[in-house]
């Protein structure tokens, strides 16, 4: 079955974006190195330290599928039908936005919750993982006891307000493993399993 494994990029203060919503301060890491990585899409490669390149090449090989909420897939545009990472999105939503689904389009949309989005992304994904890409969607994941583990790439900044990686925990503590650790440029990516 495949491992779900929550993944964000965040402040060193735990937000994911600023009060705008812009990402910029956080995202920033992904184009500030010398080691193109590229993606699924031909017109985007990130540029990334070494250490941050062999995160990301992983990820790439290894992801089968994506959660997302409907703010990050409106925030993104819909990705432009595909997202870069080149796997099946599934978008948790009250409702369908117009205009989609899409033909051709690696997005589909689930209106009843998150545990159906998350059957849906494991069946997409077969034996790789399933990374789950927006807060809310990974909170309520991980309140339903259905995450397996959390990669965050923390940047060496502080927002101070913003919009929350981690918020709204229902029965906390929730306890983790030691961290695997690998530093980049302008960023520490932190691997940790949940404890059951």
């Amino acid at each position: 079955m495949a491992p779900v494994v929550a993944d964000m990029s965040i402040s060193l203060d735990g937000f994911v974006a600023d009060a705008s919503d812009n990402v910029e301060q956080v995202f920033g890491w992904y184009f500030s190195g010398s080691v193109s990585v590229p993606t699924a899409n031909p017109a985007l490669a990130f540029q990334v330290s070494e250490a941050s390149a062999a995160e990301l090449r992983d990820a790439l090989a290894n992801v089968g599928a994506l959660v997302a909420g409907r703010r990050t897939f409106d925030l993104a545009g819909g990705w432009g039908g595909h997202h870069p990472m080149g796997v099946p999105v599934v978008v948790v939503t009250h409702s369908v936005p117009d205009g989609w689904p899409r033909d051709g389009s690696s997005i589909s949309f689930v209106t009843d919750g998150v545990e159906r989005a998350l059957e849906q992304a494991k069946a997409a994904a077969g034996d790789k993982l399933v990374g789950v890409a927006s807060p809310s969607i990974i909170q309520q994941s991980l309140n339903a006891g259905l995450l397996d583990a959390i990669r965050l790439s923390v940047v060496p900044v502080l927002l101070g307000e913003g919009v929350p990686f981690f918020g709204g925990l229902e029965n906390p503590p929730v306890r983790l493993t030691d961290p695997r650790v690998t530093q980049g440029d302008g960023v520490t990516h932190l691997y940790y399993e949940l404890r059951r």
